[in-house]
């Protein structure tokens, strides 16, 4: 939120002087004024109106309690007295505001004003007194309108209007990897216009939970390395979450946040809701009461342990489970934390062996010369299939990410590994 904005010149008699200021007597008060002022100017003037050195950058600094932010402009012309008009419009901000998005906002506001007084002198010919005409109404509707409705529009004359947005700042998506699922946490469709980017409208329809976005790559016939920056920009917008494929062959385990649905009834009543399976009478689906209750579905959770698989515990509780949407049972425990995915990695002896001992080899050698040993006596001779999956045996890949990158089934690749005689798997 923003303080205060206050607009100062460079006064060829005074120096740096504060000549419109959003709240009155917020950044100098006027003489008799009983308000304490946000900071004290005269301390920070010299960043406020620098040297001519460092105008046209932005400045931002902070005092114990507020940010400052500004772009000082300096305009040289024989017009003005001293031979140049300095000038500057800044914001204040808390302290611990993020200030991203108010840069952006600082560097077109002064921008614009340097336009306006190239053009028409719109600046040094304002003799309007401190705290009144065009400049501070402009400062006056920027603090309310930003602060309001995060954006502005103000008519500065009939041939300039000034458009001012807030665009907010979130932090960077998480990594995304071929075999993650996206999960839309919006109604995309809701969103979409036609003038979106073209990848955009292809990869949409896709986005259901149970494709992965290798999969969503294949289905919209597009670029892979398109189809990812579309799904990074929605993960950046919060608009998608990210899930691991589902598979009855998974292994997932409670955490200790399940305590929150023990204690949350209403997040036990939305469980409910979520997973339970629709009926359908003819061609229209008809909701009916939850066929579980809130108990039920904790002691259903429980039960998930390391090394059972999705089938085998739908198996066990198939009384239950029939009446319930598996997938969704899965997934709403993953999105709420209070489930995690025990993944499964292939990890082979030999090539870490084999890796040590060519890591030796190469640095055995001299610089700029071949190598004229023989790291492997039978690579030429081996399974190509073998050799696709070899890099993947090193205990850093699970097997989501292989069966999709090698674009094989989980039962496949169980094939492949028996052919490796010091493959060993891992869980966590």
């Amino acid at each position: 939120m923003i303080k205060a904005i206050f607009f100062s010149i460079f006064d060829v008699h005074q120096g740096p002087k504060v000549l419109h200021q959003v709240p009155a007597d917020s950044i100098a008060p006027s003489p008799g004024s009983s308000q304490t002022p946000l900071f004290h100017f005269p301390s920070v003037s010299s960043y406020i109106i620098p040297r001519p050195e460092f105008c046209s950058r932005l400045i931002t600094f902070c005092t114990p309690t507020h940010r400052i932010l500004s772009q000082p402009v300096c305009l040289p012309s024989t017009s003005y007295p001293r031979n140049a008009y300095t000038f500057s419009i800044a914001l204040v901000l808390d302290a611990s505001t993020p200030f991203a998005s108010y840069a952006t906002v600082t560097i077109k506001l002064a921008s614009l004003l340097q336009t306006l007084e190239e053009q028409s002198r719109f600046l040094s010919r304002d003799a309007s007194a401190p705290d009144t005409g065009k400049i501070y109404a402009l400062c006056e509707i920027l603090l309310e309108d930003l602060n309001n409705y995060s954006e502005s529009m103000i008519p500065i004359d009939d041939s300039n209007t000034l458009n001012i947005k807030l665009f907010p700042t979130y932090p960077p998506p998480p990594p995304l990897h071929p075999h993650h699922v996206p999960l839309s946490t919006v109604q995309l469709e809701s969103l979409t216009d036609p003038n979106w980017d073209l990848t955009m409208l292809r990869v949409l329809p896709h986005i259901n939970g149970v494709n992965s976005v290798k999969q969503i790559s294949l289905l919209a016939d597009a670029d892979y390395k398109l189809v990812r920056k579309a799904i990074e920009h929605l993960l950046y917008y919060g608009c998608l979450l990210l899930l691991d494929i589902f598979s009855f062959s998974a292994s997932y385990a409670p955490t200790a946040e399940l305590v929150s649905l023990v204690e949350d009834v209403d997040m036990q009543d939305e469980c409910a809701r979520y997973v339970a399976l629709p009926s359908i009478e003819g061609s229209a689906t008809v909701s009916h009461a939850s066929p579980i209750n809130g108990l039920e579905l904790v002691e259903l959770y429980l039960k998930l342990r390391q090394g059972q698989t999705v089938k085998s515990y739908y198996i066990e509780n198939s009384n239950i489970m029939d009446k319930l949407d598996v997938r969704r049972f899965i997934t709403f425990g993953v999105i709420k934390g209070f489930l995690y995915r025990v993944h499964r990695y292939a990890i082979a002896t030999s090539q870490i062996s084999r890796g040590k001992g060519e890591r030796k080899i190469r640095s055995r050698q001299k610089p700029n010369r071949l190598p004229n040993v023989a790291l492997s006596t039978d690579d030429t001779d081996s399974d190509p299939h073998l050799l696709d999956l070899e890099r993947f045996l090193d205990g850093t890949h699970c097997f989501d990410e292989i069966c999709t990158e090698l674009m094989i089934s989980e039962q496949e690749l169980m094939t492949r590994l028996k052919d490796h005689d010091d493959v060993q798997i891992i869980c966590r």
